[in-house]
């Protein structure tokens, strides 16, 4: 039996992201997507010259602050997905020039726009490709094989992306008075 790798790891991402994710993610509201549940939380926050910031330090405390729908959202759109897509697949993503969302309609319009990206070029891989060492821009996971990355970013938004929903889950019972 002959396998489409490339449909498989895609298929993969796809249910996920069109069956379990994007319906969860239907009515988010502005409060919503920036909501903190605790003191201290991680965000995305305006940086007072019109643009916004991503909350984050390396290394990460231990343990790291707790976060939000729109640090999650912001996560996936852009170290997960965007910078991926940029780093393989040269599609012009400039890491740099990012105006992380801060309301949910731009948070859900980041997320599309990554993972159109990073779609886009996951199919255009064939098994050979998928073989190759991901490269340099993986760091000291240079060597490891590109499906192995694939792999990697599918566990990351299906991680990511849980929490997503489970703080929605958090806030609608919040917001019921439970």
């Amino acid at each position: 039996m002959n396998l489409d790798w490339t449909k498989e790891l895609t298929d993969q991402l796809d249910f996920f992201w069109q069956r379990q994710f994007l319906p969860r993610l239907e009515g988010l509201t502005d409060e919503e997507f920036l909501w903190e549940p605790v003191d201290g939380c991680w965000s995305v926050r305006p940086d007072g010259e019109g643009g916004t910031r991503f909350e984050w330090t390396y290394p990460e405390p231990v343990p790291p602050p707790f976060t939000t729908i729109a640090w999650r959202i912001a996560h996936i759109g852009d170290g997960v997905l965007g910078a991926r897509a940029a780093n393989h697949f040269g599609d012009g993503y400039d890491r740099e020039s990012v105006r992380y969302p801060i309301t949910a309609r731009e948070g859900l319009d980041y997320l599309h726009e990554s993972y159109a990206l990073w779609h886009k070029g996951l199919t255009t891989l064939d098994d050979e490709a998928l073989a190759r060492p991901c490269g340099p821009a993986e760091g000291p996971y240079s060597e490891y094989s590109f499906a192995t990355l694939v792999l990697h970013i599918t566990r990351e938004v299906v991680h990511h992306g849980a929490e997503v929903c489970v703080l929605r889950d958090l806030y609608r019972d919040r917001t019921r008075g439970r």
